[in-house]
């Protein structure tokens, strides 16, 4: 597939790298000659320095040739993604989406109306963390929670700690059928390592288990992890931006009390004035004599949303230690994801990666109904939907030579649910749920397509 993507800045230069390993023929367009030098350093991609709403430009990067055009300048520069999106789509590029920093292109009738002018997806990265902070402390005491067809089949996350029944266990040690499994571990994170499991892989004491499971049996996989459900009735968000903002309106009229603390004054006055329920304090939440002074510790959530990594890692950490039962945190540093699950932070939100996702199913077949990517595993969980002829229905999976970096975790297959095993037998139009790792994504598109 041929992809221009207009914007060298953080999500840009993550999705470009993103779909590199997919063997995608990839063009970056930017201004900025600098950042380019930088991208050539670090990925095989073609470069093309330039305004990305002019036409020379974009013909020059071979838009009436792509497959997928991504607009992802700067959050700043929403008109020029949309204008470089629309040029792009008239110029003859297949699919085109744009980054925009207004909610109000994502009201249903106004993402119409983009969608009428030839833009096939607007996405807010901010928003989107936004929701997924949301759906996080909705969904109890995990790292990550993904729904599938409506919530019959469900991947959850979540580390092991002391007090879970499945530390030192196998999945050969749960008392479950094993040709009739209601879940199954689909991956460990272990030392910053992801793999497969087998049947005989131990959990070990901090692992991060992905687990693919029927919706009945939620409850009793929450036990054995030792995680309980949490009811979220007292907040307090560390940040008043975008982000944080959009947190606090999600819960100010559900929460006992919410409470942002942000450090520039005159954003605390926009604050107060936006929000009609929830607390606002200036100070400096880098500080945990602050944060003890402001009762963190007699709260069910923190989440720390600023715009350093380090701060909120830190001050994630600094409440679970006063005893605050769920911390999140959003961490753009990549390379801090795994640094902050080491120190105990429940859950990491990275703009980057939610928005890859995103951008991500574009460049997979038409079959696919979503992609999840999990940026501290540095893997994908997809949701196919089976096309009558593909390969993967021509035999049982543990004849079909299917890749070892990637494990079918369930079924769906009209109201039936069922964990996959190596008798499962995949049928046309079933809705498959597939944990892979980035190596695996080219030969797992064969086996589906």
């Amino acid at each position: 597939m041929k992809i221009v993507i207009a914007g060298a800045g953080e999500v840009g230069c993550h999705l470009a790298k993103m779909l590199s390993e997919g063997y995608h023929e990839i063009t970056i367009i930017d201004n900025d000659e600098e950042r380019l030098a930088l991208v050539t350093e670090s990925m095989d991609v073609l470069t093309v320095q330039g305004d990305p709403t002019s036409i020379s430009v974009l013909k020059s990067a071979g838009v009436d040739k792509a497959d997928l055009f991504v607009a992802v300048s700067p959050a700043k520069q929403q008109d020029v993604n949309v204008v470089s999106a629309l040029i792009a789509k008239k110029l003859g590029a297949g699919k085109v989406t744009a980054r925009v920093n207004n909610a109000e292109y994502l009201n249903y009738e106004n993402k119409l109306m983009f969608t009428d002018m030839g833009i096939d997806l607007l996405f807010y990265p901010e928003k989107i963390a936004a929701t997924e902070i949301g759906d996080l402390l909705k969904q109890s005491d995990v790292s990550e929670f993904v729904d599938f067809a409506r919530g019959q089949l469900q991947m959850i996350v979540f580390r092991i700690d002391e007090g879970s029944r499945m530390l030192n266990k196998s999945m050969a040690d749960f008392p479950y059928d094993p040709e009739n499994l209601p879940f199954r571990v689909v991956a460990v994170t272990h030392d910053g390592e992801t793999l497969i499991p087998q049947r005989d892989t131990l959990f070990k004491r901090g692992d991060m288990v992905y687990i693919i499971t029927k919706r009945e049996f939620v409850d009793e996989l929450m036990s054995w992890s030792g995680k309980r459900y949490l009811d979220i009735k007292r907040l307090t968000i560390l940040g008043g931006g975008r982000i944080g903002e959009m947190v606090a309106r999600q819960f100010e009229k559900t929460a006992e009390f919410v409470k942002i603390i942000e450090i520039n004054r005159e954003r605390c006055e926009v604050l107060s004035e936006n929000l009609d329920h929830t607390l606002v304090i200036n100070g400096d939440g880098r500080n945990s004599d602050f944060l003890y002074e402001e009762d963190v510790k007699s709260c069910d959530a923190f989440v720390a949303v600023t715009s350093s990594s380090e701060t909120n890692i830190l001050a994630c950490v600094a409440a679970k230690n006063m005893g605050v039962s769920k911390t999140i945190a959003e961490v753009e540093n990549i390379e801090y994801i795994k640094l902050a699950e080491g120190m105990g932070v429940d859950a990491v939100i990275n703009k980057k990666v939610i928005t890859a996702g995103r951008i991500f199913r574009f460049t997979m077949s038409t079959k696919v109904r979503t992609v999840k990517v999990i940026g501290g595993a540095d893997a994908e969980v997809i949701e196919y939907i089976v096309n009558p002829d593909s390969p993967v229905t021509k035999a049982p999976l543990r004849d079909l030579n299917f890749p070892r970096d990637a494990v079918v975790g369930g079924i769906i297959r009209g109201s039936e649910t069922f964990i996959a095993t190596g008798d499962t037998r995949i049928k046309p139009y079933d809705r498959a749920v597939i944990f892979a790792l980035p190596t695996a994504l080219s030969r797992i598109e064969k086996l589906f397509s």
